[in-house]
């Protein structure tokens, strides 16, 4: 019988090309990341190095550099490269970082860290804003203040972004701080509040996660296939990225060590039991020690180490104690995942080799040349509130705010 043009097909047809579009906007976004980060890594660098480098075709990775370009990302380096001194010179790309900054937000119990980074991921202007409360919206608040006043000191400058990294459990999808025991906050929508105030693409997530971002990006960690980091303040968390993925788990919860059990420590913990590793190894524990052996007065950890330095053997002593605590957790850490590369934010580690190898030698001497220090010593909560966003721009630079560009 023959087909009219009213005719229904005898089956339905599929529809493909939102799948072929959704497909092709995944890889184009791919594509772009890859070309981005080896311009990072490499720069300055020829498109045709970036083409061996990634796999990608030369037209690809021309048609992305030139994306890219029209964005503020990336430029034409000023001295042309010649190839083995012979025909055209190449020109090579590198990092455009004139144009833009990211702000970053570190939120710790005493205080919050308001900076603004560039796109190398390096701290251009920075304040501390010690807590009056420790109420969400006063907090948020006073950040956003920090982060204007900030910016109104480089008006060369457009900002892309604000990262904000906060201890405790933070789920990055929706920008909230489920749980900080230490301040006190259930379920902040952050991300809500600070992007209100700011008029801001905002990006939250824990401070550790946001380390090992910083480390891949930035830091000794870039090109490692699997990366560990352990932070140790008044909170104590972890994360763990393989193969340039960081695992979030469920809601974002991975990485909650703070109530591992320690081994004979009589610690009270907040949880009501003692010894768990957080209550050990925190800041307030160390100062409080710090207080009770006549070291010092205060509550304020870099307190300890000034005393160390001026050659304070009690202090000292403290500090290598807790380094070789911590070495003991990241020992456990290192059992379990089996990371190439181990990176531990703690500030007896920062600023003193014995407590580095105090560290080393607790979590196994056959694995000690793993076990880093933070890459960023003199940055760190800095670079942590700034790395959450730069780490959405590496991996989506082509949904970089076009009301910034």
């Amino acid at each position: 019988m023959p087909r009219t043009a009213a005719s229904a097909p005898a089956f339905p047809v599929p529809r493909l090309t939102p799948v072929f579009r959704a497909a092709d906007s995944d890889r184009r976004r791919t594509s772009a990341s890859v070309v981005l980060r080896s311009v990072l890594e490499h720069g300055p660098v020829a498109r045709s190095t970036i083409a061996r480098l990634t796999g990608l075709s030369p037209a690809s990775v021309t048609e992305h550099c030139a994306r890219l370009t029209e964005r503020g990302l990336v430029r034409d380096s000023a001295a042309p490269r010649r190839s083995n001194g012979v025909g055209r010179p190449h020109v090579p790309v590198e990092l455009d970082d004139s144009r833009f900054l990211v702000g970053g937000v570190h939120v710790a119990v005493p205080y919050t860290t308001v900076a603004l980074l560039d796109l190398r991921g390096r701290v251009l202007a920075r304040r501390e804003l010690k807590h009056e409360e420790t109420g969400p919206g006063r907090v948020l608040a006073r950040a956003a203040e920090g982060l204007d006043g900030l910016l109104a000191g480089m008006p060369g400058h457009r900002p892309l972004g604000v990262g904000v990294a906060v201890g405790g459990w933070v789920d990055r999808e929706t920008g909230t701080v489920v749980e900080h025991e230490l301040l006190g906050w259930r379920e902040v929508p952050v991300r809500e509040v600070l992007g209100a105030r700011t008029g801001l693409p905002v990006h939250v997530d824990g401070h550790a996660r946001a380390l090992v971002n910083a480390e891949r990006l930035f830091g000794r960690a870039r090109g490692s296939r699997s990366v560990l980091h352990l932070f140790v303040g008044n909170v104590v968390d972890a994360a763990f990225a393989t193969n340039d993925e960081v695992h979030h788990g469920p809601r974002s919860a991975a990485g909650a060590i703070a109530h591992l059990p320690v081994p004979g420590s009589g610690e009270p913990c907040a949880c009501g039991r003692t010894g768990c590793l957080q209550a050990e190894l925190s800041e307030r524990t160390l100062c409080r020690r710090a207080r009770a052996a006549g070291v010092t007065d205060s509550a304020n950890p870099m307190h300890v180490v000034a005393a160390a330095a001026a050659g304070d053997a009690v202090a000292r002593r403290l500090l290598v104690e807790r380094a070789r605590a911590t070495g003991r957790a990241a020992g456990l850490l290192l059992d379990v995942l089996n990371p190439e590369t181990v990176v531990v934010t703690e500030v007896g580690v920062i600023h003193f080799d014995d407590c580095l190898a105090a560290l080393r030698e607790a979590a196994g001497t056959e694995r000690s040349a793993a076990v880093l220090p933070t890459s960023f010593p003199d940055s760190v909560l800095a670079t942590a509130g700034g790395s959450v966003v730069l780490d959405a721009l590496f991996r989506d630079p082509l949904a970089a705010s076009p009301e910034a560009i």
